[in-house]
């Protein structure tokens, strides 16, 4: 049963509230909005409200969903009206129980904050005057006071956006007369813009700039997938995303954003990880995927399935101030990724914006050159990339558009669609100390640059110290049981994969690297954890 959705007659609140019941529950909140006849000075005789249902529909149950899995509630609902209200008329009711009190009136703020921000509804004020205007819920929002009973206090988000109205009261709607006056774009691209539906893989520093720029110019639907959740050290390149939204999924927010900058885009939101399992039913519903991700398991993935799917796939790879951009496009035959790399390059091995470092403009250019490779592509412009791979040195601004053939193998390429990634299990293996890694019979490799190892020594006096550049071409007995040290994880995994092709069997990574150590030990040493 769908916990968010929109009526054109009374809110029922008392069965509403009955339908939260649950006996496991000790805390209920409740909000109610009603219609006042007061608004800044102006008499009001009734009002309106009207919503763009599709994408309301499917916002208002991520916004549920988010408050459930944010504040661990047991279950949670939102009604609002549509049509003409009379004053007193419950315009909006939200309902959250939970557990505990606490959780349950947080969740039920939260709720109506989001939906006053997300939700494209609109309503409009018939005053006693005659006068009247639509405006967005959003402003009213941020306006003070409204014409609800907030039984609360609005707050206003850090990623509020401008007022969705023109000058006159008038309901607004995208703009693209710009794009539009272009000759090569013109009402028929528009229209082409409209028809096309991409899926973009990864809402980070290269899909951010790639959903705001395909959502801005009108493509009429986008899907976004991401299995991440926003971390403070991601916001200075992924700068559609606030301070305060940090812990949620990127997916939901990106979602968010995108509705308040274009409303009239369909977008579908995926937080998952794409594997073997699900690639082909995400690719399936759109022309084109857009690579955004950041490992070259997913982005073989993607090519591989893009290949069998028959689907244009746009890729772009980034390592601290360079970059590259590359188009496959099944249709006309071009170069694919395995093409230009026949061996998947292992994750790891080449470092990721965590590992290696990266200023924020550097994936905000490649994701902007990948949006537009793929308004060309839609629109037919000139100078499409195909066979040619760009490389870009952001420092150098240097350029170099590389010619590629496809591989004798090539027809092959997209024939099986399989994941690359090694199983992490084989691998990695958890212990909560390197004194216990080295009882169990491991020779402990801190394999981090020297600047790493000494701004966060690892507790073992025995640990070698062997970068991974180093690691890699040593002569190593093969019979030695070695657990590897990275920061996180990433690199340890890559270089004992790469160890294991080489016949040394007992190479193993650390799994979180010494990050997790660290946390592990902490959690051990906390007052609440010790023993009595």
């Amino acid at each position: 049963m769908a916990r968010f959705h929109f009526t054109t007659t009374a809110i029922d609140a008392d069965a509403a509230c009955a339908a939260l019941a649950d006996p496991a529950c000790g805390g209920y909140a409740a909000f109610e909005g009603w219609v006042r006849d007061l608004n800044d000075g102006q008499r009001v005789e009734h009002l309106e409200y009207e919503a763009f249902e599709p994408l309301g529909l499917s916002e208002g149950e991520r916004i549920i969903a988010e408050a459930c899995e944010r504040f661990g509630v047991t279950r949670a609902a939102c009604v609002h009206r549509l049509g003409d209200l009379a004053i007193g008329d419950m315009a909006v009711w939200v309902g959250v129980s939970a557990p505990h009190r606490d959780e349950a009136f947080r969740a039920c703020r939260f709720i109506i904050d989001e939906v006053k921000h997300r939700v494209p509804i609109w309503k409009k004020e018939h005053y006693v005057d005659g006068d009247s205007g639509w405006v967005n819920c959003e402003r009213c929002a941020a306006a003070a006071p409204d014409h609800d009973h907030d039984h609360g206090h609005h707050h206003d988000h850090a990623h509020h956006v401008q007022p969705a109205t023109r000058s006159g009261g008038a309901k607004a709607t995208p703009d693209y007369s710009r794009q539009m006056a272009l000759r090569e774009v013109g009402p028929m691209g528009q229209g082409k813009l409209r028809a096309a539906s991409v899926l973009v893989v990864g809402a980070g520093g290269l899909g951010v700039p790639v959903l705001q720029f395909l959502a801005a110019a009108g493509i009429g639907r986008l899907g976004v997938v991401d299995h991440d959740r926003l971390e403070a050290s991601n916001l200075h390149r992924q700068t559609m995303y606030a301070l305060a939204d940090c812990g949620a999924p990127k997916a939901a927010l990106a979602a968010a954003r995108l509705a308040a900058l274009n409303p009239e885009v369909r977008i579908d939101t995926h937080v998952t990880r794409v594997d073997a399992t699900n690639v082909g039913a995400l690719l399936a519903p759109y022309d084109i995927v857009v690579d955004c991700s950041d490992n070259f398991a997913t982005k073989f993935l993607l090519n591989d399935a893009a290949l069998a799917l028959g689907r244009i796939a746009v890729f772009a790879s980034v390592y601290q101030y360079e970059g590259q951009l590359q188009v496959v496009d099944p249709r006309r035959g071009t170069t694919c990724l395995r093409c230009v790399w026949p061996a998947a390059t292992r994750d790891g091995l080449v470092g990721n914006c965590a590992e290696a470092g990266v200023l924020g403009p550097v994936p905000g250019t490649l994701g902007t050159l990948q949006a537009l490779e793929v308004l060309k592509i839609v629109l037919s412009l000139p100078g499409r990339l195909d066979d040619d791979v760009l490389m870009i040195d952001l420092l150098s601004l240097a350029t170099q558009r590389l010619k590629a053939r496809p591989a004798p193998d090539h027809a092959q390429h997209g024939r099986s669609v399989v994941a690359t990634a090694p199983a992490m299990a084989e691998v990695d293996v958890a212990y909560d100390s390197i004194a216990a890694a080295e009882a169990a019979g491991f020779a402990v490799v801190d394999i981090r640059e020297p600047a790493e190892s000494a701004a966060d020594p690892l507790e073992a006096h025995r640990a070698r110290r062997l970068p991974m550049g180093e690691l890699l071409s040593a002569a190593l007995d093969p019979n030695e049981r070695l657990l590897l040290v990275c920061a996180r994880g990433v690199r340890s995994h890559a270089a004992a994969e790469a160890l294991r092709a080489r016949g040394i069997s007992g190479a193993f990574s650390l799994r979180g690297g010494a990050a997790a150590l660290q946390a592990r030990q902490a959690h051990a040493h906390h007052p609440l954890h010790r023993a009595p």
